[in-house]
């Protein structure tokens, strides 16, 4: 019995050496960490400190490693976290199968284990985002704003009489996945109630399914996927509501070929003469889903922070609306419009470097590399940009800390260029897109549907906060920021509104 003790003994001690020893030579090992220590077990401690202090810790490595890498731990893994333009640049530079961005998302929300991994191992709809939906823009905004126009009164029902206190996030929510999906799937399932919460529970789901699997062990995950996954629970009760549409869309291209009198100019559409023998209907429905994950959950808490700071500051709302008025009027609800909101699109491109994600640029490591300034990356890791803290880089932007909502405008006019600090541009310093080939390719779409809710909420709304009038705080937690859930608007229906 004694020699099995010391057998037991001597085998947790080999372990235990040989753990330290692969634990001493990781190349992460020589990156520097912040926010706790590297040590094993140690670093649950500082994977617990930057949960809860993640901004803080984040714009701390960003000063003290400016231009280079430092590390911080999450409860699953180590995440590279690099600064500075030129490591911007190396980043963006590198090809796909040395730093991928596809393998970054799927790491981050673990969507071959919950959703599977057709739509990371052929992409189509993001080449059909990127092409054919963006080139529709102008042609698809009358039909979104038509949709807005009757979405905002139902989920804000103000009079002119009294204050309505509105509880702003899932508000935004509906509001979104109805004008997004008049644009996704069109007339009449765009307004049908039941398919929009599939929608926009998708979004939510996948948070958590991926929250949960990245802390699962690997031989678990697959089992632990197929018994809790909400993901694939929500995409089966999906199918029944788009796969009629695909059966029918697909009847009629065979019965009347390429074109006919009032073929839908949706998403769906273009999905389906793409995929033809490329994807099944159920495939199609997947693709469907992950657009609307996009959309409803970025979008919506960019209008989100975008009506606290409205609501918060009634000057801000006065200053846009004598931009917004005239041009509705001379132009109409349309793209050429909203291209010419000048100080809108400035108000919503701060709100985004205000407000927007801790980090950017996500990349899994496929291959050992070396980033320019020498540093080992091994492969396996994860590294991304410091977005939060280029942002608040008082050597880039002027009073960072102070949300300056016309301070892209004022640029514009300086520079005289009409594109040079637009919304949907991104820089070496301005990344709330992403930046480079993997930029977001829907945010041509999601800048004009953004700027065409927000001008149509503050010509037909007044706007301000309930309780003691300060401006909800915006939720950080590790890596992910989101506006207070449970903030709340007043709003007053406009006597006389421009629309």
């Amino acid at each position: 019995m004694e020699d099995a003790a010391q057998v037991l003994w001597a085998a947790i001690a080999v372990i235990g050496v040989a753990y330290l020893v692969k634990w001493k030579t990781d190349p992460l090992n020589s990156i520097p960490t912040v926010g706790g220590s590297s040590w094993p077990l140690l670093s649950i401690i500082g994977a617990l400190n930057f949960t809860l202090n993640s901004k803080r810790l984040l714009q701390e490595g960003y000063k003290k490693y400016y231009g280079s890498v430092f590390k911080v731990p999450l409860f699953d893994k180590w995440v590279v976290v690099a600064s500075g333009p030129e490591m911007v640049k190396d980043i963006r530079r590198r090809p796909d199968d040395e730093l991928s961005f596809s393998e970054g998302v799927d790491d981050t929300l673990q969507i071959s284990y919950t959703f599977g991994p057709q739509t990371r191992q052929d992409p189509y709809h993001v080449d059909v985002l990127k092409e054919k939906f963006t080139r529709s823009v102008p042609a698809i905004l009358p039909d979104v704003v038509d949709e807005l126009t009757l979405a905002v009164p139902q989920h804000i029902p103000a009079d002119s009489d009294e204050w309505l206190e509105v509880h702003v996030k899932p508000a935004m929510q509906q509001i979104i996945a109805r004008a997004s999906n008049r644009a996704f799937v069109g007339l009449p399932i765009c307004r049908n109630q039941e398919y929009l919460d599939l929608a926009i529970s998708f979004a939510i789901d996948i948070v958590k399914d991926g929250t949960l699997l990245r802390l699962t062990p690997r031989f678990l995950k697959p089992l632990v996927a197929r018994l809790s996954s909400r993901v694939r629970s929500t995409f089966h009760k999906t199918i029944p509501y788009i796969k009629p549409l695909i059966e029918e869309r697909r009847e009629l291209m065979e019965k009347l070929g390429d074109q006919w009198a009032d073929k839908p100019d949706d998403m769906l559409q273009w999905l389906i003469e793409v995929a033809k023998t490329r994807d099944s209907d159920e495939g199609i429905v997947r693709r469907i889903l992950s657009v609307n994950l996009a959309a409803i959950h970025t979008t919506s808490n960019s209008v989100t922070y975008a009506l606290y700071h409205l609501a918060e500051r009634p000057d801000f709302v006065q200053a846009l609306r004598e931009e917004i008025e005239p041009i509705i009027r001379g132009e109409g609800w349309t793209k050429n419009a909203m291209d010419r909101m000048w100080k809108l699109d400035s108000f919503l491109k701060e709100s985004q470097r205000y407000n927007g994600g801790l980090a950017s640029l996500t990349r899994k490591v496929l291959k050992d590399m070396r980033l320019h300034d020498g540093t080992l990356i091994p492969r396996g890791s994860t590294i991304m940009v410091a977005a939060d803290a280029t942002h608040y880089d008082g050597s880039i932007y002027a009073d960072a800390d102070v949300f300056d909502p016309f301070r892209f405008s004022r640029m514009r006019e300086q520079d005289g260029d009409g594109t040079k600090g637009q919304f949907v541009n991104s820089t070496l310093d301005y990344f709330s897109f992403g930046h480079g080939k993997h930029a977001c390719p829907g945010r041509f779409f999601a800048s004009n549907e953004l700027k065409s809710l927000l001008a149509f909420i503050i010509l037909n709304y007044d706007m301000k906060l309930s309780g003691d009038g300060s401006r909800p705080k915006n939720i950080y937690l590790a890596l992910t920021v989101i506006p207070a859930p449970k903030g709340k608007i007043l709003f007053k229906k406009r006597e006389v509104a421009a629309v």
